[in-house]
């Protein structure tokens, strides 16, 4: 296995992944206990070669596969073959990455316009009389 290619400027030495193959989940067949078809790729974000900004910002992500002490746990079980499901999940890193490395802009707090709230205050009006409609008539 080769290095992976996040980015033109960003690689992971094959050194830092950890690749095994486990027994995929879920309805088999014949072979189901037999062969060990899905991967888990385990990738230590704290210890990797990628820059300090990235790793921050993969700590940052709310996301479940990554543990508290930084260690990012993918889960390959979709393809009946051992490599497709290896390739599948060394994309998945690659795109975390790729979108780790990506700069988001800071969003700068903005308050509606007058004619903005004007106009929602104007169709909550109308649906408040399109209600009133609905009511139950008593005489």
């Amino acid at each position: 296995m080769e290095d992976l290619r996040v980015t033109e400027e960003i690689s992971i030495p094959k050194e830092e992944l950890e690749i095994r193959a486990v027994h995929s989940q879920g309805a088999g067949g014949q072979h189901v206990n037999k062969v060990a078809s899905g991967i888990h790729l385990r990738f230590d974000i704290q210890r990797s070669s990628l820059p300090e900004e990235i790793k921050h910002r993969l700590m940052q992500r709310s996301d479940k596969r990554i543990s508290k002490e930084g260690v990012l746990i993918i889960k390959s079980q979709q393809s009946r073959s051992q490599e497709k499901n290896r390739i599948n999940a060394l994309q998945i890193l690659a795109i975390l990455i790729q979108k780790a490395s990506v700069n988001q802009k800071q969003r700068k707090q903005t308050r509606p316009t007058r004619s903005a709230i004007e106009k929602r205050i104007d169709k909550k009006k109308l649906l408040g009389q399109t209600k009133e409609l609905r009511k139950k008539i008593i005489h």
